[in-house]
Formats: C-alpha cells, structure tokens, sequence
C-alpha cells in the first residue's frame, strides 16, 4: 500500500489555520469570521465556499487536539486502502455534506440560523464510520478509554449525536456541532454502502 501523503497535509492545513486563528490581530479575526466559519446566514449572504474552509477550520487547542489525533488515527489506514484519489474526494464530500446539515439543522430544526460551526468533526465521524465497517470487530476505545468494537463505538458516537440533537432542540444540551457529525455520519454509510462495499468485494474475489 502506498504511504498516506494526504493526511499528514490536511493536518498540516489545519494547523496552519488554527495558527491563523491563535495569532490573528483583533482585525483579522473578521477575515477569518467571514471566510472560516459557515452558518445558514452566512451561506445566506454568499459566502458559500464556508462550507468547504471551515472543514479545516479551528481556534480551540483541546479542538484540534482531538480531531487531528482521531484523523490520523483512522484516515492514514484508509487512505491507503481507498487510494489518494478516492480519499480527498470522501474527505471533501464528508466534510462538505457536514457543513450542509450543520446549516440545515441549526436554521430549520433548531431555529438558530446564525448559530456558526467550524472543525474537521464532520468529515471525521465520516472516515470512522467508514472505517468501522470496513473493519466492524476491530477494537477502538470510545473515549480514549473503553474498549469496544468499532462498529458499537462508531454506532454509540451516532446514538450521542441524536440524543445531543434532540437535547439541543429543547433548548438544552452541549455547544456540539451534532447535526454537522451526523451528516458526515450519513456521507459515510452511504459511501461504503452504495460503492466502497462492491469494490471491496470485487477485490477479494478471485
């Protein structure tokens, strides 16, 4: 298997942007406001290439901490088993279908359209569900520190982002961009359902 290039550079990107964001002066925080976050009021007024910059998009350390450590935790193995190619084109939908349902959700179900997200989370929980079905027995720890098969921890991240939803839409619930993980969620059953699931099968056989 080729060695994966692509996530070793979309970390990169993403920390080139959060250094952006650390060091930024108080009148560059509106260019990154503008162009690196997306809302359905900023999508709204044109600012439709959001939904693809704030994809790798982050101004919180514990933030991007945890997804680049996820991204290259599960993204390199299926980096390499989908090819670069196939890769960036899951990565970008993933991330780009997240941002439209964060929108969604937050202008149509939650009635808060200028509630704004930015992260790589969505494109994520698409590479994990990805990677849980490619491999549903294999071992992950959901949380850093319970062991359970990957498709169990992929599912359990799924049920939190629904009840977090539900919670979110009664007015409580955590500053969590769920809509966003569970539209990258879908990306990624979809993507291993109608296409990556053949192809592997067609692989094996001989």
């Amino acid at each position: 298997m080729p060695r994966p290039i692509l996530v070793p550079l979309i970390v990169a990107l993403n920390i080139g942007v959060f250094a952006f964001w650390s060091l930024a002066e108080p009148e560059q925080l509106k260019l990154l406001m503008d162009n690196f976050l997306v809302s359905w009021i900023g999508v709204s007024e044109g600012r439709w290439w959001t939904v693809l910059t704030s994809v790798f998009s982050h101004n919180l350390l514990i933030h991007i901490l945890i997804n680049m450590f996820v991204l290259n935790s599960f993204g390199s193995l299926v980096e390499q088993i989908l090819g670069r190619a196939q890769f960036l084109m899951f990565y970008l939908t993933a991330g780009i279908v997240s941002s439209l349902t964060h929108i969604f959700v937050s202008a149509f179900f939650l009635n808060q359209p200028e509630v704004a997200a930015l992260g790589a989370s969505g494109a994520i929980a698409g590479l994990v569900l990805v990677f849980a079905l490619m491999f549903p027995k294999e071992k992950i720890l959901l949380f850093g520190l319970i062991p359970l098969p990957a498709l169990v921890g992929a599912l359990a991240f799924v049920a939190i982002d629904i009840f977090g939803l539900i919670a979110q839409s009664r007015g409580g619930g955590l500053p969590i961009g769920h809509g966003a993980h569970l539209g990258g969620a879908l990306t990624g059953f979809l993507y291993f359902m109608f296409y990556l699931r053949s192809r592997l099968q067609d692989e094996d056989t001989p």
